[in-house]
């Protein structure tokens, strides 16, 4: 009862304004919200959402995406042109007066010829009238870039000021091997409340909109390419669960994956969930692009705690769905991240499970190192025991990889994004099997 109850940690009462201007482009501020005097087992949030369990995962529904609870009054007239996919950029030039011409012009000064356009004065070769008429009515940046961060491996943390003030966080992660992965945020903050991850401790302040998760790729390229190299590889594995969010997540990836534009390979465009099946179901449908599943336990008991998500839709459940899906896609794998808690989920009893559970599916495995943070009681798997574990896997006939920290001295690494404020998703009750592992007094 006590886990249960330290769950339900947002409530709010969404300020619903006047019906908003038709245009689906329209630049938007945020939701006005009004959260609810905390008690001793409720704490008020501005978030507009939450996907901690029970109360608030009943919101994640077979539908979540970015209407009612994430709309909000137009702050601005202007259209935002990084919210558009190709043929609805198209259709708005001409509903200017331009030809379908001038917008693949437009489009490529956007995303491609390494011009990566942020202001109208960069649109050089365009028409002169139709770049005035650009800058009368339309916005280029979604974005304002507040910090970039070198850490000691070279990965960079780049902060960006969204209009609304709030901040969000992209990750650059280059390599020598020419793969350059631009690791991108879908939400301010995130509503999963998953227990090992410091960006769960924000909870879900808001969705953000296609344009600003397509301009973080647009930033990462431009400012970076001439350091690293080109950026070819795109993960959904910021700040965010993206499926809780999927439309704008589904159409960045197809503004992302455009052969005119910033071209990347659909198979190199990972979206990471934390197991949203009914979302799930729709991206494999939907999208060509790659898919990441956060699994992190072998049974319900500790996924229900560590990962709370799991308590509305179940191991079983989710990799159920995944077989189901599965069968209608050719030369498709699956990722699975299995992020190690020394003494939780990193036994050989807990890799003969994985092994078995995965049995059947196409897909590989990532074994992530924990990366400590303030205020986590989990400790990071020891590198013996990790290797220990992935030859298990290997042995049984898994695909398996580990994955090294990046970036963990300037709190870039894996579940290591964000700032949580005062008030914050709770610590659930640690399992009493688990309390010497997690270091929690009795």
């Amino acid at each position: 009862m006590a886990t249960e109850m330290s769950c339900v940690w947002m409530r709010r009462i969404l300020l619903r304004p006047k019906p908003p201007m038709p245009s689906q482009f329209l630049k938007h501020s945020p939701p006005l919200l009004i959260p609810l005097v905390s008690s001793h087992r409720l704490s008020f949030s501005t978030a507009t959402a939450a996907c901690s369990l029970p109360d608030t995962l009943a919101s994640v529904d077979d539908d979540a995406s970015s209407t009612p609870p994430f709309t909000s009054p137009n702050k601005s007239s202007k259209v935002l042109l990084k919210g558009m996919r190709y043929h609805e950029l198209e259709k708005w030039v001409q509903s200017q007066g331009y030809r379908p011409g001038q917008a693949m012009m437009l489009w490529k000064r956007l995303y491609g010829n390494d011009v990566w356009a942020h202001r109208s004065d960069q649109l050089e070769g365009l028409n002169k009238d139709f770049r005035k008429m650009l800058s009368e009515n339309a916005e280029f940046k979604a974005l304002s870039l507040k910090e970039t961060v070198t850490s000691a491996d070279g990965t960079r943390k780049i902060l960006f000021t969204l209009e609304d003030g709030m901040v969000i966080e992209t990750v650059v992660i280059p390599s020598d091997s020419r793969r350059n992965t631009v690791c991108v945020s879908s939400q301010v903050g995130c509503g999963m409340n998953c227990q090992f991850c410091y960006t769960g401790r924000m909870g879900l302040r808001r969705h953000l909109t296609a344009a600003e998760i397509v301009e973080q790729a647009v930033f990462a390229r431009s400012l970076l390419t001439s350091e690293v190299g080109d950026i070819t590889n795109v993960v959904f594995m910021g700040m965010g669960e993206p499926l809780h969010n999927i439309d704008n997540v589904i159409k960045a990836a197809d503004i992302m994956v455009d052969d005119q534009g910033l071209h990347f390979s659909p198979r190199k465009i990972t979206v990471s969930t934390s197991g949203l099946v009914p979302q799930l179901r729709r991206y494999l449908r939907e999208s060509n692009c790659a898919l990441a599943v956060s699994l992190n336990a072998t049974t319900d008991e500790v996924r229900n705690w560590i990962m709370p998500i799991n308590r509305k839709y179940n191991i079983n459940l989710l990799l159920q769905t995944l077989k189901e899906e599965l069968r209608f896609k050719n030369n498709y794998k699956v990722l699975f991240e299995y992020v190690m808690l020394a003494g939780v989920n990193d036994s050989i009893e807990d890799a003969r499970r994985l092994a078995d559970l995965v049995q059947g599916i196409p897909c590989k495995i990532n074994l992530i190192s924990f990366n400590p943070h303030s205020g986590s009681h989990f400790r990071p798997t020891s590198d013996e025991k990790m290797i220990e574990f992935r030859n298990y896997l290997a042995g049984a006939g898994r695909i398996v990889f580990m994955r090294p920290s990046r970036g963990d001295d300037q709190m870039a690494a894996c579940g290591q994004l964000g700032k949580p404020g005062e008030i914050q998703a709770p610590m659930l009750r640690v399992p009493e099997k688990f309390k010497m592992a997690t270091q929690v007094v009795v």
